[in-house]
């Protein structure tokens, strides 16, 4: 009997070429794990046209089940097609046969043959914190997604609490909905060496000065603005800088008027976007990670500092908790100021908490592997094409 052709699995890399952090980083991660885990499928990665210059370089995995079919146009006319004219127009034109598509970033394209679809929503803060957006991003969100959600054939939620979001927020079925947590890459480990954290200090322009850390694009939700109120009396008490890592993203004057405004013009460093490499050492030199946001998804950089031997103090919202466990993380109210203060001050003269944290951070980060998101991804893919042929 003639053995079964392997699967062809569709899946979306647009944001792996197009982005830096966030959501680019999850689908770069993602796909080399299950081209790496997963040997069994054959892989057709499909993206917008890809810009001339992408900001990471050997984004996309190179093997001999994989393949790459890049649609003509770009992406901004590519969404404006399926997402605003709901042009019908099935991603199979560009990639050619496929048994499922997934799509890692909100937005589903239309696909013929009635074949198996997933869609990764990696949270609903357009819905929580509308504010923390531009308008118009906010409105395309709020039409689009909900389509893309109710079109898929399964959902897949970065945490419990972006699974209930989406079951308030549009009474998606428990059923139709996979946690599927993100892991750590391996290079992610405390980096000791001093001339490589030296080098780190000399290429970002941090010079000797010890600093609290936090990591995130730049916009309102990740609340640079509240910690650089909360840092002015640890500024009065420590010598530390707060240096701020992140690409800029949106509505960012306020954070740079705050700044102003604090007299904190030289104790606050916006270092832009940190390359993937660099990421280690940086969580490595810093006294310990500051993640006040607002809202997330999941919040890969808490579990990232802790893998590198960071302490971290974060917020209390959505998955965050859910993310830093049970006293691996100092937790605090996004909202609560003075607190941030006091745990910043408390925090940096107490050696033994920060070692406490520490060995606590780098055990709960030994938790969370993109193998193992692979391998629960892969046995999904695997449901799925199964009762599409019963």
């Amino acid at each position: 009997m003639a053995s079964r052709p392997r699967p062809v699995i569709g899946f979306d890399v647009t944001a792996a070429l197009t982005q830096g952090g966030g959501i680019g980083r999850y689908t770069r991660e993602l796909i080399h794990a299950l081209v790496n885990d997963a040997p069994d499928f054959d892989y057709r990665l499909f993206s917008a046209r890809p810009p001339a210059v992408s900001p990471v370089a050997d984004s996309l995995p190179i093997a001999a089940h994989v393949t790459h079919r890049a649609a003509p146009i770009d992406e901004r006319w590519l969404y404006r097609l399926w997402y605003r004219a709901r042009v019908p127009l099935p991603v199979q034109a560009f990639t050619g046969p496929l048994d499922l598509f997934h799509s890692p970033d909100f937005v589903l394209p239309p696909a013929r043959g009635g074949i198996p679809t997933i869609l990764t929503v990696h949270d609903l803060s357009f819905i929580h914190y509308p504010a923390t957006f531009p308008a118009n991003l906010v409105a395309y969100l709020n039409r689009v997604v909900p389509w893309s959600v109710a079109r898929a054939s399964h959902i897949l939620a970065d945490s419990a609490a972006t699974r209930r979001d989406l079951q308030a927020a549009w009474g998606v079925a428990e059923d139709k909905i996979t946690v599927l947590y993100s892991g750590v890459n391996e290079r992610f480990q405390p980096v000791t060496d001093g001339a490589s954290l030296a080098a780190l200090r000399v290429r970002y322009g941090l010079g000797d000065t010890p600093f609290v850390l936090a990591v995130g694009t730049v916009q309102p939700r990740k609340n640079y603005e509240l910690l650089v109120r909360a840092f002015r009396p640890v500024a009065a008490r420590w010598p530390h800088a707060l240096v701020i890592a992140g690409g800029k993203g949106w509505l960012t004057e306020g954070l740079a008027a705050e700044i102003e405004r604090q007299g904190l013009s030289e104790r606050v460093k916006l270092i832009g976007f940190v390359a993937d490499d660099d990421l280690p050492a940086l969580y490595s030199a810093a006294d310990l990670l500051a993640f006040p946001s607002l809202y997330e998804g999941f919040g890969l950089p808490l579990l990232e500092a802790m893998a590198c031997g960071a302490p971290v103090l974060s917020s209390d919202a959505s998955s965050l908790p859910e993310v830093a466990g049970d006293g691996a993380a100092l937790l605090l109210s996004p909202h609560d100021e003075a607190g941030w203060s006091a745990a910043l001050i408390d925090l940096l003269g107490d050696d033994a908490a920060r070692r406490r944290l520490r060995q606590a951070g780098l055990a709960r980060s030994a938790h969370f592997k993109w193998s193992a998101a692979a391998h629960e991804l892969a046995a999904l893919y695997r449901r799925l094409l199964a009762a599409a042929r019963a």
